[in-house]
């Protein structure tokens, strides 16, 4: 009986110590150093320093930057966590590379749509910015796809909408992007 008991638990303990070998390894938390190189913050630095290289600021005026929430192509009144997330980041390095960037949301009198953040339609535009002394708007759409979701970045001249700048890039659906296009 002892000796059925210890084959008992000697089986046990083999069983045990081969299914700790199959576990899958898990997966370690991002650290604050790997995430101040997080590819989204990456890209978003990137399409900027792209939209903004060699642009000839005599000829946008000596105004500030408003920067609009990125919204979906498909309902340009709509946006999601990924296109507010995006339109942060652009204020930031635009601010970054010594752009007077202006917070339109500490203002009252910007409607702010819940929901969808800043929202500048093509017939708003020259009001706020007008009124703000804006220069220029950074204004830019995404659009979702299967394996990457593509966005697009104007710099607007107020004065007259003229297009000064353009940038596209693409966003691989990866995690983080996937769950930052779904709206709450």
């Amino acid at each position: 009986m002892k000796r059925a008991f210890l084959l008992t638990l000697a089986s046990s303990a083999l069983l045990l110590a081969g299914c700790a070998q199959k576990a899958p390894p898990l997966r370690a938390e991002p650290s604050y150093k790997e995430a101040i190189n997080a590819p989204l913050l990456q890209s978003s630095r990137e399409a900027v320093g792209r939209l903004v290289a060699s642009l000839d600021t005599a000829a946008t005026g000596p105004g500030p930057v408003l920067v609009a929430t990125v919204v979906d192509v498909n309902d340009l009144s709509r946006s999601a966590p990924l296109g507010r997330t995006l339109s942060e980041q652009y204020a930031n390095a635009m601010a970054a590379t010594g752009f007077d960037v202006k917070e339109i949301k500490l203002r009252g009198d910007v409607f702010v749509k819940e929901g969808a953040g800043e929202l500048l339609l093509s017939r708003e535009v020259k009001d706020i910015a007008r009124h703000h002394n804006a220069s220029m708007v950074l204004v830019g759409t995404f659009s979702p796809a299967a394996d990457y979701t593509y966005v697009s970045l104007k710099l607007v001249r107020t004065e007259d909408s003229r297009i000064i700048r353009g940038h596209d890039y693409a966003l691989p659906n990866d995690r983080d992007v996937r769950r930052l296009l779904v709206s709450r």
